[in-house]
Parts: structure tokens; sequence; C-alpha cells
């Protein structure tokens, strides 16, 4: 399986590190944030720069909540939402500290967002108003996913739920699973599940099956990487799930590194060429074939490479978890 790498073209550079991408719900439009402080909107079919809103503040985090509307988290604490069609922007709310995270529910038409103020806010958009919240527990929120009604939410070495419903209630699912910090995590989006992106290069997959005598639990380690006899595990910064092919998720680190990996047969069914900085970000789009990579410093170590950041697409024309290259989690 041969992947297409095609580097996005940008009349006016990006000029910072890249905080988030994410493809829009339906269609191949491209939504990027930076710590330049614009959010852009890239027509992928198109090959052209359909927007790019420019902000009083980094942007840390951003999201769509649907096909004509953005969200963005900034470093001034303030959530604002984006017409996509018109460029205009209106603040939502604001943290009493910097914004770093945002997610949009549509089975509960809410905004969420979690900031260093260590609250997680609930948004409705209907009132424009914050409805509910939530003090987050110990370390700051550093990645957080929705699927349902369920808030994923990664802190410090602990992992656990909100029902968005009863926000009030969370349910521990992982604490210390692996020893050392979460970097990500990322909801399964047609199963109950999660998965969670470690700063030593590790993945914990926690996913139900219809016969819970089949549900997944197992670590893996993801990027491990030889420094002379000594081993250099990179953080995982992002997990992206294959919305159409069951059991494939891809993976990227600090290193450059994107691996494709089927949860079910345990195995990498894919390696990309390594990136020329970090992977800060990644996503699928909602055809599941086309693979967008964020390569960019994520300001994590002093002796990051300092190439300018850019967005490839890899177009995955075949995919085959059985296949005799591919090498196993284990």
């Amino acid at each position: 399986m041969e992947p297409n790498r095609v580097l996005l073209d940008f009349q006016n550079p990006i000029q910072d590190a890249i905080s988030t991408i994410q493809f829009a719900p339906c269609s191949n439009n491209l939504l990027i944030s930076s710590w330049d402080s614009s959010l852009r909107l890239y027509d992928v079919d198109n090959s052209a720069l359909r927007l790019e809103a420019p902000s009083e503040a980094a942007l840390l985090d951003c999201c769509f909540q649907d096909e004509s509307l953005a969200l963005s988290a900034g470093s001034d604490g303030l959530i604002r939402r984006y017409d996509l069609q018109s460029g205009i922007s209106e603040t939502i709310g604001k943290h009493d500290d910097i914004a770093t995270n945002i997610s949009y529910s549509d089975q509960t038409c809410q905004i969420v967002t979690a900031g260093l103020d260590g609250k997680i806010l609930l948004w409705d958009t209907r009132r424009e108003k914050c409805v509910s919240f939530v003090r987050n527990r110990g370390s700051d929120v550093v990645s957080m996913s929705i699927s349902g009604f369920n808030l994923i939410v990664a802190s410090g070495v602990c992992v656990y739920s909100l029902d968005l419903r009863n926000i009030q209630k969370p349910v521990q699912l992982t604490d210390s699973c692996m020893k050392v910090p979460v970097a990500c995590v990322s909801s399964v989006p047609y199963t109950e599940g999660f998965a969670v992106g470690s700063v030593d290069g590790r993945v914990a997959l926690e996913i139900a099956c219809l016969d819970q005598a089949d549900d997944i639990r197992y670590i893996f380690w993801c990027h491990p990487k030889s420094k002379g006899r000594r081993k250099h595990l990179e953080s995982v910064n992002d997990i992206g799930f294959n919305p159409i092919h069951p059991g494939a998720f891809a993976t990227g680190d600090n290193a450059g590194f994107v691996s494709v990996w089927d949860f079910q047969s345990k195995r990498r069914i894919l390696e990309l060429p390594r990136f020329p900085n970090s992977v800060a970000s990644l996503s699928y789009n909602c055809g599941g074939q086309v693979l967008a990579v964020a390569s960019s410093c994520t300001y994590q170590e002093a002796k990051e490479r300092e190439d300018p950041p850019q967005v490839f697409l890899h177009v995955i024309e075949e995919y085959n978890p059985k296949s005799s290259s591919a090498s196993s989690t284990g």
C-alpha cells in the first residue's frame, strides 16, 4: 500500500507552529489553527485557501461546529466562532486563563472547552452562554475527545470520562495506566472506546466490542527509535481513527513519524516516510481515504527542528490489515 504525498500550497505561509488540523464532517475542507493567531480553511478538492481569519492571540485548538461554522480556543482565553462563508467571527465566551482545548458535541449541541484555569466549560450554542462547568482533577487538561455523549479527558497520567448529560459525575477510566503523562487521547467514532498516546511513545487502547469477551485492552510501544545503545522514545502527539475502515488508526510522533495500525490484528500496516518536522496533528477526511498531517514544531523540546510548518496529504489507495509486510504491535 503506497500513499501519495501532496504538500498544501499557501500563498502566505503559516508563520508559527500549527496546533490542530481537522477535516470537515462531510467535505474535504481542512481547518487549521496555529500559533500565528490565524484560523485557516483549505479547500483540498480545489487546492485553494478559502479563509484566513486573524485574531489577537495564538490559537491553541480548533474544531468544526458544522460545515459552515468553526470554533477556536485562544491563548487570550477567548472562545471564538467563525462563519466560514463570510469570515466574520464572534466571541462565545472566555476562560479565566489560556484556553487550550475545544470540541463540539452534535448530540447535545454544546461547545466543550478546557483551559489553564482548571475548568471544563460547556457552552450552549443556541443561547451562546456557559451552561455548566466542572473543575478538572489535578493537572491541566492536555487533550479531550467527544464520541456520542461521552467526553474523554486526558490530564496528567489520568484519563476519565464525562457524560455530557450529567457532567458533574466523572467516571475514572484509566489511572496511571502507563505511569507517565498522557500526550493525547482520541475517541473511536463508531463504538465505545478510546486510544491514549503517552509522552514516552506508547499507545493504550480500550475499545468495547459486541461480545464483552472480545473487548480490546492492550498497550504497545508505538515509535521506538534507537540512539546508540539507548532507546529514544518520542511523544505520541496525535491519534486519528479512520471513520470508514473499522480497526484502522494513525499515530504521529514528535520525531516526525506517522504509522497506520489495525487494532484488531495488532499490526502496523503502513509507516509513512519521515516528515521534516514533528507531527503536531493529523486528521482523516470523512471518506477515510485521505490523511492530513501537520508537520510543525510543538514546543516540547529545546532543540526541535525549525523547518517551516507544513501540511501534507496522503491518499490511501487501498487498505489491507493482513498485509504480509505489516509488523506486530507486540
